[in-house]
């Protein structure tokens, strides 16, 4: 593929895989709402929520298998339809029932972030590889920036009103269809300009070029990968900073509507905000601080940040309560917004932390099958967080997830004293 085809080729897959976050992340301050609206308790917003998770990892293997044998193009492209059908469905929905078909269809169709990064590899030399495929790490985070500020706008009082006066009166407008009905426009869009403008990378000789002996053999590398302590460790901690983060996040909209009245607008924004940290984080200030302390020193820091930061998350209304208003922000919400600050900058912080020490940690013959467990690890704790969280908050207490969530920080924090050395690098077994 020339230079510049490849480069529109990479811009198109960008733009896929952000536009479908971008759908997503329309939707995280919608669901629980919309869920609760139909009489789900939170165990089964819980459920909901994770079902996405749960169909995206069972999904994108099956749909990465398929683009090695029908294409890239056709995967990518069926993927969209199908997501414009699941958003679609999801706000036309008159039942929890129906809310779970959507969920479940949009998690299968999520799966094409494999498909993605198949072709992303198809296009980039190896050299280039890494730059191309940080792309899709770009677009996960752009999404999840825009999407949720986009979702507190779709359900804002000003956009329901220009809907309806613009919308047939069959379509079913509220603060909860009007986000999907937008999610679903959106990755139509995604849909034509893919299907006028991506090319096809993958040829029956690229299908035919990796043999069975050449399979079996990167099992047993990534085997023997998962076999050594530091790379085990951090799959656990990448396995459970996951788990903790999504479990806040699963459980954030429904706490904040019971304890501040907030709706979907508002949580739009605040996540939006969450998100924004975030970025800056990752996008700026762990170079420079990485150079400087080293990535375990950072990853410690972020983990005692939210250790802190997610115990302290339910009683933030109650530390409000001995706050005037300041400005327009009430005593409650500056505390949870001062709260959230740190929490987010904390998971910025080790995330990349962790991710950089596998890469440290893992052989060059090893990256990818490294780079993949991680990834596993952290689809599996988006998938079970929600359920658990969902099941404490409604059968214990509201409080207990957060705190839980915070308390795992600690075996992390145990793994990266006693697995790495002060320069990052795996402490020898004698």
């Amino acid at each position: 593929m020339a230079e510049d085809g490849s480069k529109r080729a990479l811009a198109t897959v960008f733009a896929i895989v952000f536009v479908d976050l971008l759908g997503f992340g329309i939707l995280i301050p919608i669901i629980p709402l919309y869920a609760e609206h139909f009489g789900a308790n939170e165990f089964v917003v819980g459920l909901l929520l994770a079902s996405y998770s749960v169909m995206q990892f069972l999904f994108a293997p099956v749909l990465g298998r398929l683009s090695d044998e029908r294409g890239r193009r056709p995967i990518l492209l069926l993927s969209l339809f199908g997501s414009v059908v699941a958003w679609t469905l999801f706000g036309l929905a008159e039942s929890l029932l129906v809310l779970f078909v959507a969920r479940i269809l949009a998690g299968a169709m999520g799966g094409n972030i494999a498909t993605a990064q198949a072709y992303i590899a198809d296009i980039t030399p190896p050299e280039d590889r890494a730059k191309g495929l940080g792309l899709i790490g770009a677009a996960f985070g752009l999404g999840f920036v825009f999407g949720p500020a986009l979702g507190g706008i779709f359900s804002s009082d000003a956009a329901l009103s220009l809907a309806r006066n613009v919308l047939p009166a069959v379509v079913p407008v509220n603060q909860f269809s009007l986000p999907s009905f937008a999610a679903a426009a959106i990755c139509g869009l995604n849909l034509v300009v893919a299907a006028l403008v991506l090319p096809e990378t993958r040829t029956k000789r690229d299908s035919d070029e990796e043999t069975t002996d050449e399979r079996q053999s990167r099992l047993a590398r990534l085997a023997d990968a998962f076999a050594d302590p530091a790379l085990a460790g951090l799959v656990a901690s990448f396995f459970l900073l996951s788990l903790a983060f999504s479990s806040m996040e699963s459980m954030f909209v429904l706490f904040t509507e019971q304890q501040y009245g907030f709706g979907p607008e508002m949580n739009g924004y605040v996540l939006a905000y969450v998100g924004v940290v975030i970025a800056v984080v990752q996008g700026g200030l762990v170079g420079k601080l990485t150079d400087r302390y080293g990535e375990r020193t950072l990853a410690l820091v972020g983990v005692v940040l939210e250790l802190v930061t997610l115990a302290a998350l339910p009683f933030s209304p109650m530390l409000g309560d001995h706050l005037p208003a300041i400005g327009p922000l009430s005593g409650g919400l500056f505390v949870l917004l001062v709260i959230l600050t740190p929490l987010a900058a904390g998971n910025g912080f080790a995330n990349v932390s962790l991710t950089t020490l596998v890469s440290k940690s893992a052989t060059e013959d090893t990256q990818g099958g490294a780079f993949g467990l991680t990834q596993s690890a952290g689809s599996i704790a988006r998938a079970v967080g929600p359920i658990a969280a969902g099941a404490l908050y409604a059968a214990v207490a509201y409080w207990l997830p957060f705190v839980l969530g915070g308390l795992l920080m600690l075996p992390i924090g145990y793994v990266l004293l006693t697995t790495f050395q002060g320069n990052g690098t795996p402490t020898p077994v004698n």
